[in-house]
């Protein structure tokens, strides 16, 4: 995603951010609620998660802001406040389609999973059985020093790596240095935000195609060994390759049948079609007190067709669509009447797939586990067993509870998502109303 990338945009802020369910309390909210039921009927309000969402819209800090949440298979309740643009007269709602950055990249490790739960792939089996040029790979002695300072790699890239973080990959708006230069040279760049160059998010041109990124990607040295250290990096664009080359199917249209087309997501896409184009959210950098845009939907540079489907970010849809995504994941697999994995795999997906080998120390999943493609819960008081999920460049956040059935996605625009609060805190506004409500009974009935 692009929100880890450190920039000017807004004074004393960076790209560099939590994701969601990690370090923000969550854990210590839920050990005052142990085996607590929601209703899954009927939830309770969310007071607190209203007030502070109004006031981000009448501070204007955002120009809209709405939380989807969920329990069990039952609808979800919305909460939302604003317009599409800042002034605009077109208001938020089930209709409005947000950029979801690196919330892409759950939905393509499940897309994975699914070729695992097939038999196709296995989560320890190497990359270099699917793409042979990541055998012998070389790695930088210094991941920030001088290209041709390697050596050789002490073990092979891994499926479980690439879904973990784990397998040595760098990332432009991550890594620094002479490899984010030659990444960049290479057009190895994880996404698009603007039709227009942005301060600190100015990247080259994107690979023609996903095929001709991973042969760039692989002629260039890892960043770490593989399996030893926790990175954010493009594993998730590797993984679309793997998904193509595996399935014999390009990952929009994999998903398409495999997953959208099934789960009834009508409303998310790689490309918006034209039509869509009113109900797309105006994308902004806060910057001195103002709300900057920097992709306006009318004329959003997601209107053009991407070089191809981006594992890590680029889906754009309403929130009802991810939310069916949740459903899905919440439902081991299962959405109504219709299974599009089984519950073992979307388990196994959601639990701790990190190498026991790889080091989390100081980076945003410490004392997390992480699953395919978003972080997973550890079953400790700042790790809540059952939790799963991830956030997106623009201030996104989605994860689901499968302890406590529940589900939950807050979506706005802006960039970095770190400017404010309320990605990091997302999760912890919810708990703390479910608490309240449980503590009063307010809203609750029996299950």
């Amino acid at each position: 995603m692009i929100a880890e990338k450190s920039a000017s945009l807004s004074p004393g802020s960076s790209f560099s951010r939590r994701s969601v369910l990690g370090g923000i309390g969550t854990g210590a909210l839920l050990a005052g609620m142990p085996g607590l039921a929601f209703a899954k009927e009927m939830g309770p309000a969310f007071p607190g998660l209203t007030r502070i969402i109004n006031e981000y819209v009448a501070d204007k800090k955002v120009a809209g802001m709405l939380a989807m949440i969920g329990f069990g298979q039952a609808p979800p309740q919305v909460i939302a406040a604003g317009s599409l643009q800042l002034g605009g007269e077109k208001r938020v709602d089930s209709n409005t389609l947000w950029r979801m950055y690196s919330q892409t990249k759950p939905v393509t490790g499940m897309a994975a999973m699914m070729l695992v739960e097939d038999g196709l792939l296995s989560l320890d089996q190497p990359l270099s059985d699917i793409f042979p040029e990541f055998a012998d790979m070389q790695v930088l002695v210094d991941p920030e020093g001088a290209l041709d300072n390697v050596e050789p790699a002490k073990a092979p890239i891994t499926i479980r790596q690439l879904q973990t973080h784990t397998a040595g990959l760098g990332y432009t708006i991550i890594s620094k240095g002479p490899i984010q230069k030659a990444y960049l040279a290479a057009g190895l760049t994880p996404g698009r935000v603007s039709r227009n160059p942005i301060p600190g998010l100015d990247a080259g041109a994107p690979t023609p195609d996903i095929m001709t990124f991973v042969k760039r990607l692989s002629e260039l040295p890892l960043v770490y060994q593989p399996g030893t250290q926790w990175s954010y990096s493009l594993s998730h664009d590797v993984l679309s390759a793997v998904i193509e080359k595996v399935s014999g199917k390009p990952l929009d249209q994999f998903l398409q049948e495999r997953m959208f087309g099934p789960l009834g997501m009508t409303s998310i896409f790689y490309n918006v079609p034209a039509e869509r184009a009113a109900d797309l959210a105006d994308n902004y950098a806060p910057f001195a007190g103002a709300l900057i845009p920097i992709d306006p939907g009318a004329t959003s540079i997601f209107l053009d067709k991407p070089a191809f489907a981006f594992g890590s970010t680029g889906l754009v849809g309403t929130a009802g669509d991810y939310d069916k995504f949740l459903q899905m994941l919440l439902g081991f697999g299962t959405v109504g009447n219709v299974r599009v994995m089984k519950p073992e795999t979307v388990k196994l997906g959601m639990s701790n797939l990190l190498p026991e080998t790889a080091s989390t120390k100081g980076t945003w999943v410490a004392n997390h586990g992480f699953g395919a493609g978003g972080r997973s819960g550890l079953g400790t008081e700042v790790s809540p067993a059952g939790t799963f999920g991830w956030g997106g460049a623009a201030g996104t956040s989605a994860f689901v509870d499968t302890v406590r059935g529940l589900r939950a996605g807050g979506y706005t625009q802006y960039i970095p998502s770190n400017s404010y609060p309320f990605q990091s805190d997302f999760p912890k506004y919810v708990y703390a109303d479910l608490i309240g409500s449980a503590q009063t009974g307010a809203g609750n009935t029996s299950p």
